[in-house]
């Protein structure tokens, strides 16, 4: 499986375009707007998009996915369906940010902790992480020690809870819980910020690392 990091809207919000090798099939995960600079980065590259992935429903990872969703023919998968609270609201959360108008949608697969999600011949585990939002979720590909984390971490630093249905104590939970078992040697995409490992984080993470 390969990856590109494609940084969309005026959050600088980490779009991943995820492909499986052998069939050139791929994803979008958390398309948050500039649609145009997404679907051109997959037609250089050669990939078919045949789904979108979602993290979270704040606007900057999916504000554009609905629309995306229409213009490919593919469907939504994730996030968590608590996230129906932050989806719901992405018109309201498009004003609120000065953020073009964002369409809702329902998401043509919930996902559950435990499921998975595929790419091509390729397959993520789905490891629901609540706590900067209810129904968010991480994705995870085994073989190559990549995970997705959308808001949960970041280099150096977490996820707001302050945001309504944020539960800073959830959010320390899951990362504890949920991401520290998968290895210390798995890398991480961020929504935000450059890439780092889950044992770099343990070991220097002011707010979550071992020491904090």
């Amino acid at each position: 499986m390969k990856y590109r990091i494609i940084p969309v809207t005026p959050f600088e919000q980490n779009c991943t375009l995820l492909w499986c090798t052998e069939t050139m099939k791929g994803a979008l995960v958390d398309p948050g707007g500039d649609l145009e600079r997404l679907t051109d980065a997959a037609a250089r590259l050669g990939v078919h998009v045949e789904k979108i992935l979602l993290t979270h429903g704040h606007i900057d990872h999916a504000g554009g996915a609905g629309e995306l969703a229409q213009q490919l023919g593919v469907p939504i998968e994730g996030p968590q369906r608590e996230e129906s609270f932050w989806i719901d609201q992405l018109a309201a959360q498009s004003r609120s940010f000065g953020f073009p108008p964002a369409q809702t949608f329902t998401p043509d697969r919930w996902l559950e902790d435990g499921d998975t999600v595929s790419v091509g011949k390729e397959t993520l585990q789905v490891l629901h992480t609540p706590g900067h939002t209810p129904g968010h979720v991480v994705f995870f590909h085994a073989p190559s020690k990549l995970a997705l984390v959308g808001d949960v971490l970041f280099a150096g630093s977490i996820g707001r809870t302050d945001f309504p249905r944020g539960s800073h104590p959830a959010l320390i939970d899951s990362i504890r819980r949920k991401l520290w078992p998968l290895g210390d040697d798995v890398e991480f995409i961020s929504g935000h910020g450059p890439m780092s490992t889950f044992g770099d984080e343990r070991r220097s993470n002011p707010f979550v690392g071992d020491n904090a």
